[in-house]
């Protein structure tokens, strides 16, 4: 069934569907256009693709919008999407920001945007979901909504420096993980972006920037004052924390590390000390570290906190004491899988992996990445030269590597759109033509 009015926010990421039931994409955005003295006209969604790619969706076709999801024709046009000029995004440009209400009540911020169906394949802006300014100072305060049509608001100029709202996209992309995040604040103009990073808590931020090219994750920390910067280094795993310093001025990334905390900090300037192509440079120095009577109980336990990167959870590493890097001499790693074979009781100790050796602090990123292939790993440890274990290298760190310094946006990048889109010939959207690239997918939460 399809509606004949709908809130962009509740588009967000509902599935798109072809006639046959299956999946197309998700999306991500409304696209507008303006009009001289009418509502803005709807002309097409930006879709998320398999392989992160955005398209762009005509709404000529688009069959039925309702109940979450939306159906198509069946037919879409695999060109990476690019906006145009008169070009408007509903979630990324129009919400949050501040319009004056036409009768002189004052001023408003936009919450959320309705479309509606004036006639067969035509949609435009209907109403907004504004909010007035909050009637006084306090935190519980809030101001008080409003529905308005287009033409019964002034959308407000903005005076030179002043920053647009960026609180409305942020609670927009909440259910987005840090991948997409990612790639949705790439898409936005840069003082869009900046906006969207001063917003978003210091751990989702860290989150973001893990998941960005090492240009844009300088130019956002740049932004940011010393102090704002030092607390988003401290939430990210040290060996991002390290690479992102590595690329900043040495006087700024010497002062942050004077901020960060200073066992967070420790940490980095290990790393710093170490190539960026060994194994040293590449691994993590928060793995899990238990002695040798630890039971199986008390391994599983610590796997399973919700903060921990599923690649280290996959073995745990036991060593002499002390149980931090750089430990104890490093006695070997149980992995997962063979704790689940012995009962509770057992002890780590007995079910080590004698065939796993470690690798040296200097060893080759080249090196590291043939022991990971040769024995199917998602980890490997490394040790120094008295064998003490100074972290693990995980195979995202190797991909981020290996791969092109450009692989986040290099999803045929080089395709050029016409200059008209209604040129655009469409082709199937089976998936089999749907390139799809690798993405980092095992960085959890910190």
């Amino acid at each position: 069934m399809s509606a004949s009015r709908v809130f962009a926010a509740r588009l967000t990421g509902c599935s798109v569907f072809d006639p046959n039931g299956d999946r197309v994409g998700k999306v991500r955005d409304v696209l507008v256009v303006y009009r001289n003295t009418q509502s803005p006209r709807v002309i097409g969604f930006i879709v998320e693709v398999p392989g992160k790619r955005q398209v762009f969706l005509s709404i000529g076709r688009v069959t039925s919008i309702g109940s979450g999801q939306i159906i198509t024709t069946g037919l879409i046009n695999l060109r990476r999407f690019e906006q145009r000029g008169g070009e408007v995004r509903v979630m990324a440009e129009l919400l949050g920001r501040k319009v004056t209400l036409a009768d002189g009540s004052g001023e408003a911020t936009i919450e959320d945007v309705a479309i509606e169906e004036t006639g067969l394949g035509e949609w435009e802006i209907s109403q907004l979901f504004c909010r007035r300014p909050k009637p006084s100072a306090s935190p519980f305060a809030k101001g008080a909504t409003v529905f308005v049509r287009w033409k019964e608001i002034r959308e407000k100029v903005a005076t030179t420096g002043e920053a647009q709202s960026a609180t409305q996209l942020v609670a927009s992309y909440a259910d987005l993980l840090p991948a997409d995040l990612a790639n949705a604040m790439l898409d936005l103009t840069e003082q869009r972006m900046f906006e969207v990073a001063e917003e978003l808590s210091d751990d989702r931020l860290a989150d973001v920037l893990e998941e960005m090219p090492e240009s844009e994750q300088v130019d956002i920390l740049n932004q940011l004052d010393d102090d704002r910067a030092a607390d988003v280094l401290d939430q990210m795993q040290p060996d991002d924390a390290a690479d992102l310093i590595a690329h900043l001025s040495d006087e700024r990334g010497e002062a942050l590390l004077d901020l960060m905390e200073p066992e967070e900090a420790e940490d980095v300037r290990f790393l710093l000390a170490y190539a960026p192509d060994t194994a040293g440079g590449l691994m993590t120095t928060e793995p899990i570290i238990v002695s040798a009577d630890t039971t199986v109980a008390e391994g599983l336990a610590l796997i399973r906190r919700h903060e921990l990167a599923p690649a280290l959870g996959a073995a745990i590493c036991v060593t002499l004491p002390p149980y931090e890097a750089p430990t104890g001499r490093f006695l070997g790693m149980v992995h997962f899988q063979r704790m689940l074979r012995y009962p509770p009781n057992e002890r780590l100790g007995t079910l080590l992996d004698q065939t796993l050796e470690p690798v040296s602090v200097t060893a080759s990123a080249a090196e590291v990445s043939r022991i990971l292939a040769s024995y199917n790993l998602v980890s490997v440890p490394v040790v120094d030269e008295n064998h003490r274990l100074v972290g693990v290298v995980t195979i995202d760190d190797v991909l981020d590597y290996l791969l092109p310094d450009d692989w986040r946006s290099s999803d045929n990048s080089d395709d050029e759109q016409p200059p008209e889109r209604r040129e655009l010939q469409p082709v199937s959207t089976s998936t089999a033509s749907i390139p799809v690239r690798g993405r980092r997918t095992s960085n959890g939460p910190h």
